[in-house]
């Protein structure tokens, strides 16, 4: 019997070929990311491609199909070394799997952001900096102890000036100066050397001038005065008056330097002077208050610096009177020693006993009204004559002896601190004010019963009412109030 139909072995090829034909026609599958509406695949003749790409730092993977075509560009399968990496499969689903650029590349400088570039080039540059820095700074400091070491004074004065200092400081420099050759302080040279090495530290003080700084000038406390541009004339007056020949007296601030200093914005005008961390008379009563000795040292020093002032000193080298025309607690000093030091020199007035005229400075500024003489308050002074301008510094000499008796502390009792009339005038008083109570009704602060139980007290009050008369030649002369003082202390012998 004849057998029908194929033998196994081609049936089973023709099974085989039947299953390629179907899988030709149903493709191959492969994952797509961007691929959501069929649920993340694909089909296609050609391979399955997964990469991976650096974009803006980071890996960015994508996943899909490519086309029979596209695989035989040769484009598609291509890693790049930098910033790709890519593989194509031709198994289903075979790029199911996540690719990574290497570090090493990841890491290279085309792949920094621009933070990161900035970071790296700032940092070394920074430090780089800090080093010279620092060692221009060790540099310094060790040529500056070893020039101090070559000489004998601690510091080291007027290091661009070739001065022969013979061992002494600044302070001696100063005093030897001023009272030999001319007497009118250091050379303006010198001056302007120490002026534009003074390093400033902190504000200690203000006023209409302008502002008081302390700074320090080789390791040494200076005061630094510095004047509005609009108050030059008051800085140059100053500066006039301080370098006085034979001006220099330990109850006078010690001038050291004035200059004027471009800071790049404008002009600075600078006065520097001797540093007394107490602050005025007037901050320093308000902080403390005083023994009848204390009492007395003040008082005496105040009127030996006002009497230097005023005293004529005639010859070659001599010096004119000079009237100070705003004194008040606020422009007295105290010094370490519990003496007191008078500044603020910029309304002085000298007087020229030859030609017999008065040196009145172009200044608008007046003295402060609330120690204003009654003859300045209504304006009865007579300009022409110098001792009048005298007569005016003794009558606010009278305001302040009053300011500090009332912080002399007798059997534990003692007065606030207050200033002048603080009873009889506001806070800040016009002309109109003051002369209503010191001309018209003839009104001076109070001196209390008490002080009369005390000799030195008792003394001091009769000096203020004599510092206080109307007519003003009627009052004390500073020369007459400083012996008067003196003699006192040594009838009670306070140790001054």
């Amino acid at each position: 019997m004849r057998s029908s139909g194929l033998s196994p072995l081609p049936r089973a090829m023709l099974v085989l070929l039947l299953l390629g034909a179907a899988t030709l026609c149903t493709g191959l599958k492969c994952v797509c990311l961007m691929c959501e509406s069929t649920n993340y695949t694909c089909q296609t003749e050609g391979a399955c491609w997964t990469s991976v790409m650096l974009t803006n730092g980071k890996e960015e993977v994508i996943k899909s199909c490519i086309s029979l075509l596209e695989l035989k560009a040769q484009v598609y399968c291509h890693s790049s070394n930098n910033v790709t990496r890519t593989e194509c499969c031709h198994s289903d689903f075979c790029n199911n799997k996540t690719l990574h650029i290497p570090v090493a590349v990841s890491t290279s400088p085309s792949s920094f952001s621009h933070v990161e570039l900035w970071v790296l080039v700032t940092i070394p540059i920074c430090v780089l900096a800090i080093a010279i820095m620092l060692t221009v700074y060790t540099c310094q400091r060790r040529y500056c102890a070893y020039k101090r070491s070559r000489r004998q004074c601690i510091e080291e004065p007027l290091t661009d000036c070739n001065l022969d200092t013979d061992g002494k400081c600044l302070k001696d420099l100063i005093y030897d100066m001023s009272t030999s050759g001319s007497g009118s302080g250091l050379p303006l040279l010198v001056q302007r050397t120490i002026a534009r090495t003074v390093i400033i530290q902190e504000v200690v003080g203000k006023g209409r001038f302008g502002e008081v700084w302390r700074g320090k000038w080789c390791g040494e406390d200076v005061a630094v005065k510095i004047f509005s541009s609009r108050d030059e004339r008051s800085w140059f007056r100053e500066a006039e008056i301080y370098q006085t020949v034979m001006l220099r007296h330990e109850n006078i601030l010690g001038f050291i330097a004035a200059d004027n200093k471009d800071n790049g914005t404008w002009t600075q005008l600078w006065l520097v002077s001797e540093y007394h961390e107490q602050g005025s008379l007037y901050d320093y009563m308000n902080r403390n208050t005083v023994t009848i000795g204390g009492m007395m040292k003040l008082a005496l020093s105040v009127v030996s610096g006002l009497a230097h002032l005023h005293m004529e000193i005639v010859g070659t080298r001599g010096k004119p009177a000079i009237a100070h025309r705003d004194l008040k607690s606020k422009n007295i000093l105290v010094k370490r020693n519990e003496t007191c030091a008078i500044a603020d020199l910029g309304l002085a007035v000298k007087h020229d006993s030859i030609t017999n005229t008065i040196d009145i400075p172009q200044n608008p500024r007046v003295g402060t009204k609330r120690y204003m003489a009654p003859e300045l308050l209504d304006d009865s002074i007579n300009m022409q004559h110098f001792e009048s301008f005298k007569c005016a510094d003794i009558y606010s000499l009278g305001l302040v002896y009053w300011e500090i008796a009332r912080r002399c502390s007798v059997g534990g009792v003692v007065d606030e601190y207050q200033l002048p009339y603080y009873d009889m005038v506001p806070s800040d008083p016009s002309l109109e004010d003051m002369r209503k109570v010191v001309c018209d009704q003839k009104l001076r602060p109070n001196i209390p019963n008490q002080w009369q139980s005390f000799e030195a007290l008792r003394v001091m009050g009769r000096i203020m009412r004599e510092c206080w008369y109307a007519n003003g030649k009627a009052r004390l002369t500073a020369l007459r109030i400083k012996k008067t003082l003196s003699q006192l202390c040594v009838e009670e012998d306070f140790k001054l």
